[in-house]
């Protein structure tokens, strides 16, 4: 069963912690590191789970082999994103690489992903929005609530809570373009 927990207040030291570990394991390829997932939301419930994206110029096997040296495993059955409706499917815009946290660490996910790339900036402004959007950020957390208290099977739960995760998103992306606060804005909470 899955568990979605009260917002706790360590996360983002976690995330520090995962950040200075990334920064030393990746030295230049890591072009950015961030915090994402509702454990970047402040006072927002979420699964106990640090999501980390590590930007870099390109998805590189020196890459992979730095995250390996540093102790984190590779998933290699989560080798794209989920396209939403009405973007480009071309796979060259939605590869990514997955990682867990090494042995004896907290749970962690590290995605890395293309600079420019359409799911490098989408969790970004997803994160954004939700910080912004106290009332949109609880609404999506009750959801993902009811969603891991009644789902039969919690291994569907990223695909059920996808399409859901893709109208905040297009509500994003209408607003970042109304306000002018995208993904990477110097005083968005955007990298490390």
């Amino acid at each position: 069963m899955l568990a979605i927990v009260e917002y706790r207040t360590q996360w983002p030291r976690d995330f520090e912690r995962y950040a200075e570990m990334l920064k030393v394991a990746l030295g230049p390829l890591a072009l950015r590191i961030d915090h994402i997932g509702s454990t970047s939301v402040p006072g927002m419930a979420a699964k106990d789970v640090i999501d980390i994206p590590v930007t870099v110029a390109e998805l590189l096997p020196e890459v992979a082999g730095a995250m390996s040296r540093a102790g984190f495993e590779m998933h290699s059955r989560f080798a794209t994103d989920h396209v939403p409706p009405g973007f480009d499917p071309d796979p060259a815009h939605w590869s990514k690489m997955v990682f867990k946290q090494p042995p004896a660490q907290r749970r962690a996910h590290i995605h890395i992903r293309r600079e420019g790339n359409a799911n490098q900036r989408y969790p970004l402004l997803f994160r954004n929005y939700l910080i912004a959007s106290p009332a949109t950020a609880a609404a999506y957390a009750e959801l993902k609530r009811r969603l891991a208290a009644g789902l039969a099977d919690p291994a569907t739960y990223p695909e059920v809570k996808d399409p859901a995760a893709d109208l905040v998103y297009l509500a994003a992306r209408d607003w970042a373009e109304r306000t002018g606060w995208g993904p990477c804005r110097t005083s968005s909470p955007c990298s490390s």
